[in-house]
C-alpha cells in the first residue's frame, strides 16, 4: 500500500530538518556571510552560494548526537601571490580571531568550519573564479596546495532540473528517505553527493508526467528499482562522473568492497520496498514499511492496532464478539483456535530481514516452566495454555524429531507482546533476539494478554533464513 499519510508524517516528524533548526541554520549563515565580508581577508569577494544538501534541499534531521551542517561557498577573485592553501588557511585564521567564533573554527582540506555549541556547523569553502579563463570555478585544497575544478552552481541546477522532471519535489524527498535509511541502518556507505547523483541519473527526460512518478511512494519504488537495475548490471566498481564535471569521478572514495556491499543492500531493500508497496493488507503493509524505515514509520497506528486486539468486533478489532472481556478470556474458554490469525500481522511485529534460502527446514518450538531464568524445570507448557505473570518460560527450537540443529545454524527469536497492558508499558516488543544458550531462550511473563514467540533458523555461513516455526502462544492472565 502507498500509505501517503504515513509517508507525509514520517518525513515531517523524523526525516526533514525541522523549521526551528532551519531558522538557526539560516541565521548562522547570514551571520557568517556578514563576518566574512567584513574580515579584510585578502581576495575580493564576488558572491556567496549554498552547496551540498542544503542547496539541493536534501538535508535531513541528524541522528541523535550528530550535528547537521551546511556548506557555504564564497566565490572570490584570484589574489596575486596566493597559492591554493592560502585561501583556506587565511580564512580560518581571520575567522578564528573574531570574538563570535573564538574556539569554534577548525580547518579541513577545502574549508574553514565553524562549529556551534549544540548540533550545527557551517563549512565555508573558498572558490576561485576565472583564474585561467572566464567561467572557471576552482575550490582550494590546502593539503595538496592545488586548485581543483568544480561546477557547484551547474550541479545544483542539474539536481533541480531532475527534480522538476520527476515532479512534486519527490526526487528530493526520495533522496532524503534514502539518506535517512542509510543513517539509521548504518550497514552501507554512500556519500550524500554520490547518492544524490545516483538518484538523479535514474530520472529521464521522458519521465515527465509519467505514471511511474505519480506520487511519492510510486516514485520511491521506481527510483530504487532503477538504481538496483543499474547496480546489478555493474558488478565491478564503476566510474560515476559528475554530470556537470565529467573529469570528476564521484565514486572515487569507494573501494570494491564498499561498492559491493552498497549494491547488495540496495538489491535487498528494493525487494522490501516492492513487497511493502504491493501488500494489500494495511497492517502488513505498515509492518513491511517499518522493515525498510524503522519503527518510527506509522508508529502511532501500529501501537493502536496492538492495543485494539481485545476491543469489540464492531470496532474492527481482532476479537470476535461474545461475552468475553478480552482476548485472554476468549482463548481460555475456546482454546488456541480462538487466536486470530491476524495477530501475527500486527504492524509492530518486525518482519524477517534475512534472505530466504531455497532449502527449508521444519522448526518446532517447545516450552517448559522454570523456577527462574536459569532455574530448574517445573513442567512442560502447551501453546496457548493460560499462565500467571512473573513466571519464567524456557523456549527451545528443534527439528520434528525433537533434536537440536547442528552448530552451523543459529536461532533468532521473535518475541511479540500485544494488547493494552503491554502497550501502556511501552513493551510491545516484536523484535528479534538471540538464543541464551544454543537453541533456547528464556522469557519472564509480565503483561496480561495473548503474546507469541517464534524461532527463526539462520544458516551462519551465509546468514540465510532456512526455517521458521509456527507461533508459540503465551496467554498471561
Amino acid at each position: 500500500m502507498k500509505l501517503h499519510e504515513h509517508f507525509k508524517a514520517f518525513l515531517d516528524d523524523h526525516v526533514n530538518l525541522n523549521s526551528t533548526r532551519l531558522s538557526l541554520l539560516e541565521g548562522s549563515i547570514t551571520a557568517v556571510e556578514n563576518a566574512v565580508r567584513a574580515l579584510g581577508w585578502g581576495p575580493k569577494i564576488v558572491s556567496f552560494a549554498p552547496q551540498g544538501s542544503w542547496a539541493h534541499e536534501t538535508i535531513i534531521k541528524p541522528q541523535s548526537g550528530h550535528p547537521f551542517d551546511a556548506d557555504l561557498l564564497v566565490f572570490v577573485e584570484l589574489k596575486d601571490g596566493w597559492s591554493a592553501k592560502d585561501y583556506v588557511n587565511e580564512l580560518a585564521n581571520k575567522l578564528s580571531k573574531l570574538p563570535a567564533y573564538d574556539g569554534k573554527v577548525r580547518r579541513f582540506s577545502h574549508c574553514a568550519t565553524i562549529e556551534y555549541a549544540g548540533e550545527r556547523k557551517v563549512d565555508v569553502a573558498p572558490c576561485v573564479v576565472d583564474r585561467l579563463y572566464v567561467g572557471q570555478y576552482e575550490v582550494c585544497n590546502r593539503l595538496t596546495d592545488q586548485f581543483e575544478a568544480s561546477a557547484p552552481l551547474a550541479y545544483t541546477e542539474w539536481v533541480k532540473g531532475k527534480n522538476g522532471v520527476a515532479g512534486g519535489n519527490d526526487l528530493k524527498k526520495v533522496t532524503r528517505l534514502l539518506k535517512y535509511m542509510r543513517d539509521i541502518k548504518g550497514n552501507f556507505t554512500c556519500p550524500s553527493f554520490l547518492l544524490t547523483t545516483l538518484m538523479g541519473l535514474q530520472v529521464y527526460e521522458s519521465d515527465r508526467d509519467s505514471a511511474q512518478f505519480a506520487d511519492l511512494t510510486t516514485t520511491l519504488k521506481t527510483l530504487v528499482g532503477r538504481l538496483d537495475d543499474w547496480l546489478q548490471s555493474r558488478p565491478d566498481l564503476p566510474t560515476v562522473p559528475n554530470p556537470k564535471l565529467p573529469q570528476e569521478d564521484q565514486a572515487s572514495g569507494w573501494n570494491q568492497t564498499q561498492y559491493g556491499n552498497f549494491r547488495d543492500k540496495v538489491n535487498l531493500y528494493r525487494g522490501w520496498i516492492d513487497d511493502a508497496f504491493a501488500e494489500e493488507d494495511r497492517d502488513e503493509s505498515i509492518g513491511k514499511w517499518q522493515r525498510v524505515f524503522g519503527e518510527s514509520f506509522g508508529a502511532s497506528e501500529a501501537k493502536r492496532a496492538a492495543e485494539a486486539v481485545s476491543e469489540p468486533e464492531t470496532s474492527g478489532a481482532l476479537v470476535v464478539g461474545g461475552n468475553f472481556r478480552d482476548l485472554v478470556e476468549k482463548v481460555k474458554a475456546l482454546g488456541a483456535e480462538a487466536v486470530p490469525a491476524k495477530l501475527r500481522k500486527l504492524p509492530h511485529v518486525h518482519r524477517p530481514v534475512w534472505r530466504r534460502a531455497i532449502d527449508q527446514y521444519t522448526v518446532r518450538v517447545t516450552a517448559e516452566l522454570r523456577t527462574a531464568k536459569y532455574g530448574n524445570a517445573v513442567r512442560p507448557v502447551r501453546s496457548a495454555e493460560p499462565l500467571q505473570a512473573d513466571c519464567w518460560v524456557r523456549f527451545s527450537a528443534t527439528n520434528t524429531m525433537g533434536v537440536p540443529f547442528a552448530n552451523e545454524h543459529k536461532v533468532q527469536w521473535r518475541v511479540t507482546n500485544t494488547d493494552k497492558v503491554a502497550a501502556r508499558a511501552d513493551a510491545l516488543r516484536g523484535d528479534f533476539y538471540p538464543s541464551d544458550d544454543h537453541f533456547s531462550r528464556s522469557e519472564q511473563l509480565s503483561y496480561r494478554g495473548v503474546h507469541f514467540v517464534e524461532a527463526f533458523l539462520i544458516r551462519k555461513r551465509d546468514n540465510r533464513l532456512v526455517g521458521q516455526s509456527d507461533p508459540f502462544y503465551i496467554v498471561i492472565e
